[in-house]
Parts: structure tokens; C-alpha cells; sequence
């Protein structure tokens, strides 16, 4: 369905790639002598593909040196049946924990843990579960988004601009919460200004985020910030003499530091060794778990203890991300605070008043869930400063 193989190729043609120094593509991977506990993982894209996937193995390698089990992984599975086949592959080879890592990958998960209920099953960014051994995980990226968009604001205020770029995958409520969360930051710090998107409808297409980016930066961008897997959108903004925001991992920057204001990034080996940890125990139960800030499973590049703020971040709006980046590490401003109202949406009418909340729910737009309350303010619109729409799928 993405072409990896030749997008990857494309990637390095462009300079793009970042290697995922001592990642292997082989599925046994060695652990300490005597360990006999096995940990898989299936993943969407390559796992040099700088973003998405490089995160996830990041945390896989994090998991066997601090939690000394035995990992493997797939990667370029495609989502649905091939997925399916893959997790039903792992599940066979004796593996205790499975994570499948993309959102596609959550029905096929569901499946193959009916067949197996002996094997616990980790769905990434999902929103399904089940009382025995099938749970699903995120992280509150929308905190990290807010930041972004503060700095993504002020770049723009200095620099005379009131236009800033967004290239999006696909219009599911997690983008989109994303995306809202980038450009009420956005707003906070420049309230003039607005923010285009770009829908690719792929997780990961390096030619197509470049492109896209390119056309953004053609209307008129200052800054261009990626939801999207490959530095593509970064590299794009560099190349016109403009600012880009990387996405999924610590080194989103990497490929041109000079000209990427930050990215937000996420920071898997720790919750991964505490689920692990939990199953060896047998204290683990499927569960929706959705961690803030404070777990430190998210964060946010040049902000982070030991960083420092790259060069083209506006001085003035730094005490301000760090001070609210602190609240966030603290708890004390959790993604609900980044949704409360008064909210708008684009078309101007009214979301929420003043005071108000969303809900878990409204935030993820489930509804017809079994076991979970209806949204009320469903994750399926636009806020205000938003120039857009959100394509039918």
C-alpha cells in the first residue's frame, strides 16, 4: 500500500534517511544468557525512516538492555490482512507480549487475540481492548503539539508572517486532535495567524510529505510542521530558507538543525519495560492507557533536561514553553487543559464555553464503543485559525 521499499530509496536519494545504527531487520535478536521471556513487535514502516518506526525500535532497544527479555520485530507490514498474518506469525513463535505499532494494525490485533490468550497484545494509538489480554496505548502528543505551535507562532510574529503549514496523514480523530492542539499554540503566541494544511493520506511517503511541504512553503509558509513519519517536511523548509517541526523522534532535526525549530517526539522504552515488567509479575491487565507528560512518554526537542533551544527559536517565547513545559512534566496542565474552552471551530461556530472540557472521548471521537461513554464534542472538526477542511474518508 506505501511503497516503502521505493520510498526508501527516495529517502536516501534525498539525503533524508537517518540510520538506525545496530537495528536489525532479522526477527531474533539476542538477549542476556538464561532470558527466555519473549518481547515482538510489528511495525508499519522501516525502521530507519526517521520518525514513527525509528521511535519504536529505539524503545525496543531500550527494552533489552534495561529489562533484559528477548525482542524481535517486523517491519514494512501493511495494514490488514498482512498485519493480521504477521501478528498470528509471532503469536505462534512462543513470543509472551506483542506490540503492533500503527493504527491500521488495531482490528487485525483484535483478532489474533482472540486466538491466543495466552500472548498479551499491545496496541499502539488504537482505542479497542479486551478484559484479558489485549489493551491499547498513547501518549498525550497534544501537550507536546501545544508547544510547538507556541514556538511555530512566534517564529512567525518575528519574522512578519502570519501563514504556517501543516502536513498531515490521515484525517482520524488522533491527527486531527493534533493538529488542533498544534494550532491553538499557534494562536496563543500569534493570534493572527493561520495555519494550511496538506492532507497525504499516508503515514509514510517521504516524496509526497516533500512535496506537499513544497507547496505550502509556495503559498506562502514561514514555518512547516510534519505529522507525517519522514523529515521530508524539515528538509523542504531548509531548502526554501524557511523553519521546520519534526515529528516521532529525538532526531527528527538531524538532517538540518540550523533551520528546524524543535520537534515533538516520543519516548517508548521506559512504558514499554514497565508493561513488560508488569506481565512477568502477572500484574498487567488490559487496559486504554493514555499517559500525560509527566510519564515522560512524550517531549519536546531543545526543551528537555540537558537540551537547549535550537537557533531560530524566538528568545521571547522561551521562558514561556519552558514554564508551561514544566507544568506539563509536573501534571499540573494536561492535554484537557490544552482543549479548554472557550473553543471554536473554523466555520466560526461554537465548540465549547468557557470553562469547559472534552472529554477522553471527545478527544479520540469514539463513539458506539462498548464499555465506553459516548463523545459529545467528537474530535471531528477544525479549530479556529485552521484553513482546511477534513476530506470524507
Amino acid at each position: 500500500m506505501r511503497m516503502i521499499r521505493a520510498l526508501v530509496s527516495a529517502v536516501v536519494a534525498m539525503g533524508m534517511a537517518v540510520a538506525a545504527a545496530g537495528c536489525s531487520k532479522q526477527e531474533g535478536e539476542t538477549a542476556p544468557a538464561g532470558s527466555d521471556f519473549q518481547v515482538a513487535f510489528v511495525y508499519v514502516g522501516p525502521v530507519g525512516d526517521g520518525g514513527w518506526t525509528y521511535a519504536h525500535n529505539e524503545g525496543r532497544l531500550y527494552l533489552e538492555k534495561h529489562a533484559g527479555v528477548k525482542t524481535s520485530m517486523v517491519e514494512n507490514i501493511a495494514e490488514g490482512a498482512e498485519a493480521e498474518q504477521a501478528i498470528r506469525n509471532l503469536a505462534r513463535k512462543g513470543n509472551d507480549v506483542v506490540f503492533t505499532t500503527s493504527f491500521g494494525f488495531m482490528d487485525p490485533t483484535e483478532a489474533v487475540a482472540q486466538e491466543f490468550p495466552d500472548v498479551k497484545f499491545i496496541h499502539v494509538t488504537g482505542f479497542k481492548k479486551n478484559d484479558k489480554n489485549f489493551a491499547n496505548l498513547m501518549g498525550a502528543m497534544e501537550s507536546m503539539r501545544y508547544l510547538a505551535g507556541m514556538i511555530a507562532g512566534a517564529r512567525a510574529m518575528e519574522d512578519g508572517s502570519r501563514i504556517i503549514g501543516a502536513v498531515e496523514p490521515f484525517p482520524i480523530a488522533e491527527v486531527i486532535r493534533l493538529l488542533n492542539a498544534f494550532a491553538l499554540g499557534v494562536r496563543s503566541t500569534c493570534p493572527e495567524c493561520q495555519v494550511h494544511i496538506r492532507w497525504i493520506n499516508s503515514w509514510f511517503d517521504p516524496v509526497r510529505e516533500k512535496e506537499a511541504a513544497q507547496s505550502l512553503l509556495e503559498a506562502g509558509a514561514d514555518v512547516v510542521v510534519t505529522g507525517c513519519d519522514s523529515p521530508g517536511p524539515v528538509v523542504a523548509a531548509a531548502q526554501a530558507g524557511k523553519w521546520g517541526i519534526g515529528y516521532d523522534s529525538s532526531n527528527a532535526c538531524a538532517a538540518t538543525p540550523d533551520r528546524c525549530l524543535t520537534a515533538t517526539y516520543w519516548n517508548w522504552g521506559p512504558v514499554y519495560a514497565d508493561m513488560v515488567k508488569q506481565v512477568r509479575e502477572g500484574t498487567w491487565k488490559p487496559a486504554d492507557f493514555y499517559f500525560e507528560a509527566d510519564s515522560g512518554i512524550v517531549a519536546l526537542l531543545g526543551f528537555e533536561e540537558g537540551q537547549t533551544p535550537a537557533p531560530g527559536v524566538p528568545a521571547a517565547v522561551i521562558p514561556r514553553v519552558k514554564e508551561l513545559h514544566a507544568r506539563m512534566k509536573k501534571g499540573e496542565f494536561t492535554r484537557f487543559d490544552v482543549f479548554a474552552g472557550p473553543l471554536r471551530d473554523n466555520q466560526g461556530k461554537d465548540v465549547l464555553p468557557a470553562g469547559g472540557k472534552l472529554t477522553q472521548e471527545d478527544l479520540e471521537g469514539l463513539s458506539g464503543l462498548p464499555g465506553r461513554p459516548d463523545c459529545t464534542v467528537c474530535m471531528s472538526w477544525l479549530v479556529e485559525g485552521i484553513v482546511g477542511t477534513i476530506p470524507a474518508r
